[in-house]
């Protein structure tokens, strides 16, 4: 895992390194460099979707603020996704799951929620190795049920009229062991001691331009964690 200096991961799930990996998270680019031939110089990253898609999967616009944010950091960066079955698919036509097709398990779970074993192995590899992890919207659960005393942020803890209307997630974190961290929608909560960068992304009902905010200061922070 020596390759890879950070690790960022938008939604539910998270991952490895820029070779072919043991396990069942696959590479979804054949390289690393994404619509350019430019040379890259900055921190070698893994970016991991669970999917696509705002309620089965990864949401679309945090995975684009999160590559568009990168590659202004100078990053070099493949991305990947566990080659497993989900829990449900949503037809986004009518707003209701797919029949027959079946994704973590947060979203019925809970704190009890089980996580992929590689996803799990791979956040507690870069966690050992010191390597830098950035989390954003409900992926930061992930690091409060793999990775003990962490702290990390989900927005507010309070719905305050709607404006945060998943604020009950902060309560499932403590629940898990972790510490929960009031941050603003354009903020990033930086635990320095386990090198973990959580923003809130779409946790909140806002702007785009706040969501796409909150992300870049999470991938600055990340970077900067890397020392490149």
């Amino acid at each position: 895992m020596a390759a890879v200096r950070a690790l960022v991961v938008p939604r539910l799930l998270a991952a490895s390194a820029l070779a072919p990996l043991p396990g069942r998270l696959r590479a979804l680019t054949p390289r690393a460099a994404l619509h350019g031939s430019a040379p890259l110089f900055g921190a070698r990253v893994a970016l991991v979707l669970s999917g696509c898609g705002v309620y089965d999967g990864t949401e679309i616009h945090e995975a684009s603020a999160i590559l568009v944010h990168l590659s202004r950091g100078g990053a070099e960066v493949q991305i990947f996704a566990p080659d497993v079955a989900q829990m449900h698919v949503i037809d986004h036509t009518r707003g209701q799951p797919s029949e027959n097709e079946s994704r973590s398990t947060f979203a019925v779970d809970g704190k009890d929620c089980r996580v992929n074993e590689d996803v799990a192995r791979v956040l507690k590899e870069f966690h050992a190795a010191g390597k830098p992890i950035g989390l954003c919207c409900i992926a930061p659960v992930l690091a409060a049920k793999v990775l003990s005393g962490v702290e990390v942020t989900v927005g507010h803890e309070q719905e305050e009229g709607g404006k945060w209307p998943y604020a009950g997630t902060a309560e499932a974190i403590k629940a898990l062991g972790a510490k929960h961290c009031v941050k603003g929608v354009t903020e990033a909560h930086v635990d320095w001691k386990n090198k973990v960068v959580t923003t809130p992304a779409f946790m909140c009902e806002t702007a785009l331009h706040h969501i796409h905010d909150g992300i870049g200061a999470m991938v600055k922070s990340v970077l900067e964690l890397t020392g490149k």
